[in-house]
Formats: C-alpha cells, structure tokens, sequence
C-alpha cells in the first residue's frame, strides 16, 4: 500500500496518489497528469479510479487528460453536473482499489458537490480522509466560491457546512489522518496551517470549526467575517473543470515555441499580446523589456498570475530565466492561462546583446529607508489588510496588490516609496504601474520583513484589553 501527498508549494495544493495491488486512485490531480502515470509505470499499477473532491476554482484539474489517456474513470460525489463523461458517486458509495476501499461522504458547504474521500483497509480500519476545501488544517473552505444561485447564499452555504462537518465527519475516528486539499497560502480558506496533514482527533481539539460550545449562527459569522473577494480567474477555473480544456501535451507543445528577437518584437508590439517576464525580482528591476509584466517564478506564482491577468484567454509572450521556459508553460497551464504564443529564444540577453532599449526600477535598501524623512515621503503597502493591521510603516497608505486594478487610481503623481512583505509583491505592482505610465517608484529590498522590529519608523497592532 502506498499513499503519497503530491504537494505544490505555489498553489498551496495537495493532490494524492494511493495504490494497492496494482490498482491506483488519485485525488485532485494537477493539470499536467506525468506525476501520476510516472508513478503507475513505476509501480507497475494501473490508474483505475480519479476523485474530484468538487469543482476547483483555483487552479485545473487534470482529470480530462488523466483518464483519457489511462482510461481511468472521472468519480465526482453527488449534484456534480460537468460536461463530460464521468461517474456521478452517490453518498456513502464504495469504490474497492486493490485490498483498500474507498467511501464518498458527500459533505456540501464549500461547494454544493464537495465530498470527501474514506480510504479504509481490508478489515474495515479507518486509514485516511480526503478532505478536499471541507475540511483544511485549522480551517476549512470558503462558501463564497460555489456557483452563482439565486436561491444559495454564502451564508446558506455556511449552514450547510456545519452540518456536514457535525453529522459527516465528527464521528469519525480521531485517529484517521486528515489530507486537506490546501495549505497556508491558499485564497480557498482564511486562517489555514502551513502543516499538509493532521489527524481528525487534533482537529476536533483544535480547530474553531469543531468548537462544542459554537452554534450554527456563530459559525456562519466567524466563517464569512473578513472573507476578501476571491480572484477574477477563480470562476473562469471552474468553468474549465465543469466543460473542459485543451490537451496538456498540446498547450506546453504551443507554449515551448522559440521566438527570434525580430518575431518577440512583432509580437511584442501587438497591443493584444503582453509580456511576462518570469525572472527573479533582482533581475527584472535590474533591466527589463518596457511594457512587461512582472510575476516571477520565484513565489506564488500561478495564483497570482490568475489575480493581475483578469483574462485567462490573454496571449502571451514569454521572458524566463534560461532553461525555465516549459516550468513556466506548465505552471500558467495550472491555472487556465494557456494561450502562450512562445518565449524569448536566449532569454533577456539577446535582447541585450542587439542593444535594445530596457527599463528599470529604483530600488533601495532598509539601512537607506530608515534614514530618510518618513513623515514627508509617500509610502504605498502592497500588502493584504491583515498584514498591514499587524503591523505597518507609519503613515504608509495601504493599497493592496490583490486589488490593483480597482486602486490604481489612488496612487500619488509624484515620487513614491512602494514595499510588501518581502520584495516579490512590490516587484508586481511597480511593473503594473509602469505599464500604466507610473514610473516615479522606488521599491524597498527586501520589503517590510527586512525593517528591525525595533524600529521607530514601523506602528504594531495592541489588541484591546490586552488580549
């Protein structure tokens, strides 16, 4: 027996391989489908069975692919309704994978179709849950992201959700070990651990959504308070993995086309085509192509590729760090962005080395930050709203990048100091805003992060009676 967490750190995803006797399951597969069919091969199984816990809204699945090229059959528990062939699993239906059994326990709430998964042994022992956005460590999902329905609420949704975790999963064995669908860092929840798995008996004790003492109305309010609007691509993810996709094996073919500098240029040029640099926050501020947009494969890069391109059809040209251009291809595929035309063939030094003009952005350190006047230079936070209450620069106005394209107008028509947590963030926005002719910017090494906690320049959060 073998069960695997395949774990991707920039979508904040946890996907599952589990085999037994030659007979493979996979839950929540990634777009592109070799992690899974390398595994078989090795294992000498056969992929028999893919579970979809519900609709994914943050990234796409890989389960149109997976099965039609191992045959394998599409499992969704019930009130899935995608369009293409799939077994609709009713709650409480077994599924046998060499001597494991698989139970779907049909939990709504996050999304009306959300299930999770009961991988028990031969004798019936309760092993491992597959919890999808029901259940995350210290959380769970979000029921804003469902579907539009004139007759759902978020806050139906909430209510439904309490019920599914106290009639489904309560009674479950403590000991089972919990695998979430996401972790710390994903927009599919609000308060998530960076742990990957637990047991259901730590998350009885410790996470708010098991409370005793916590009503239904009381978990409803706690659960949609402070909820941020999700990304614009989410929906447009879910469409994806209701109607289809194009094929993998094609997309990452189209995307890997090198382009010879006068053929980027062309395409450069078309105002239906943009740029996206991929290289490391250092490099693009050192020296980039005028008009690029920057998301470096260095951080979270898909989910926020999704949340400053609002159009997943967008066409793209590519500039990455050499040897980096198929990684790229394949993580904009994870979220819907498959309409990449090429790459620059040689990277930013043949740009370079024909002598084209690039651009730049200033930059300073922390040691010169604190040294300057802070009360009469502007500062732009980039940060999200939590980040910015726990503890912020003084005066700094907060802006916040998840939301650029709404409060871009708000920033000042003079010289301005632009920071987030660490440099990565910062680096999007000043390339967003040099796109939209804002150019007196001046982003901070290192971000919030590298400023001394004992540092007059910062104000920190004192919660109230001492709390």
């Amino acid at each position: 027996m073998k069960i695997e967490q395949i774990y991707t750190k920039c979508l904040a995803q946890g996907s599952y391989y589990i085999e037994s006797e030659g007979e493979v399951a996979v839950i929540d597969p990634l777009r592109e489908t070799f992690p899974y069919i390398d595994r078989a091969k090795s294992d000498g199984a056969t992929i028999k069975y893919i579970f979809e816990t519900h609709f994914h809204a943050d990234f796409v699945s890989g389960h149109l692919d997976l099965s039609k090229s191992t045959g394998s059959k599409i499992v969704f528990g019930p009130e899935a309704n995608p369009s293409f062939a799939f077994h609709s699993a009713v709650d409480g239906e077994v599924f046998k994978i060499g001597a494991l059994t698989i139970t779907v326990i049909h939990t709504p709430g996050h999304t009306m179709e959300s299930s999770c998964y009961l991988l028990k042994d031969s004798k019936g022992k309760q092993l491992a849950l597959f919890t999808g956005d029901t259940l995350f460590i210290g959380d769970v999902g979000r029921p804003d992201l469902a579907q539009k329905s004139a007759d759902m609420t978020k806050e139906d949704l909430a209510g439904i959700l309490f019920d599914s975790l106290r009639t489904k999963l309560l009674p479950l064995d403590d000991e089972l070990i919990v695998y979430p669908g996401h972790g710390a860092g994903s927009a599919c929840g609000k308060n998530m651990s960076k742990e990957t798995f637990s047991t259901l008996g730590e998350q009885k004790k410790n996470n708010y959504a098991f409370d005793s003492k916590l009503t239904k109305s009381n978990f409803v309010s706690q659960l949609i308070d402070g909820l941020l609007p999700p990304p614009g691509y989410f929906g447009l993810n879910v469409a994806l993995n209701k109607s289809g996709y194009d094929n993998i094996d094609e997309v990452i073919t189209r995307g890997l086309t090198p382009l010879n500098l006068d053929t980027f240029k062309s395409f450069a040029a078309d105002k239906q085509v943009l740029i996206l640099d991929t290289r490391s926050v250092r490099d693009f501020a050192e020296g980039h192509i005028q008009g690029s947009l920057f998301v470096g494969l260095e951080g979270q890069f898909a989910p926020w590729v999704g949340a400053v391109i609002p159009d997943i059809n967008q066409k793209l040209v590519l500039v990455t760090p050499v040897g980096k251009e198929e990684e790229t291809v394949i993580r904009l595929s994870r979220v819907g962005y498959d309409q990449v035309i090429g790459y620059l063939d040689g990277g930013i030094q043949e740009w370079l080395i024909n002598n084209e003009n690039i651009e730049s952005v200033n930059r300073i350190n922390v040691t010169d930050l604190l040294n300057l006047d802070i009360s009469s230079t502007k500062i732009i936070d980039v940060r999200k709203p939590g980040e910015y209450e726990a503890s912020h620069i003084n005066d700094a106005l907060l802006l916040p990048l998840d939301f650029i394209k709404d409060n871009i107008n708000e920033y000042p028509n003079t010289p301005f100091i632009l920071h987030c947590a660490g440099g990565y963030r910062s680096m999007i926005a000043a390339s967003i805003l040099k796109r939209n002719g804002i150019h007196d910017i001046t982003d901070v090494i290192g971000g919030f992060n590298a400023i001394p906690e004992n540092a007059e320049i910062t104000s920190t959060f004192v919660c109230p009676n001492g709390g």
